[in-house]
C-alpha cells in the first residue's frame, strides 16, 4: 500500500467517525407530545434556527459527508 492511498484511508476513517459523531450530536427532529402543546412557541423559537447549534451540526454534516465521498471515490480510483 503506497503512501497515499494510507494517508487517504486514515482521513477516510476519520471522516468516517467525524460524521457519525455529528449526526448523534443532532437533536431529534420529532418533539413528539410537548411539540403538538408548545406548537406556538415553535414559530417563536424557529427565528434564530440559522444560528443555533443544530444548524451548525447540520452543515458540519453536509461538508463532512461530501469530503468522505470524495475521498472514497479518489480512494476507489487509486
Amino acid at each position: 500500500m503506497n503512501t497515499l492511498s494510507l494517508v487517504l484511508t486514515i482521513i477516510q476513517v476519520l471522516c468516517g467517525l467525524a460524521v457519525i459523531a455529528v449526526v448523534m450530536l443532532q437533536s431529534g427532529k420529532s418533539a413528539g407530545l410537548s411539540g403538538a402543546i408548545a406548537g406556538g412557541a415553535d414559530t417563536f423559537l424557529s427565528k434564530n434556527k440559522a444560528k443555533s447549534l443544530d444548524a451548525k451540526l447540520a452543515r458540519w454534516t453536509k461538508w463532512v459527508a461530501i469530503l468522505w465521498i470524495i475521498i472514497t471515490l479518489v480512494l476507489s480510483l487509486i
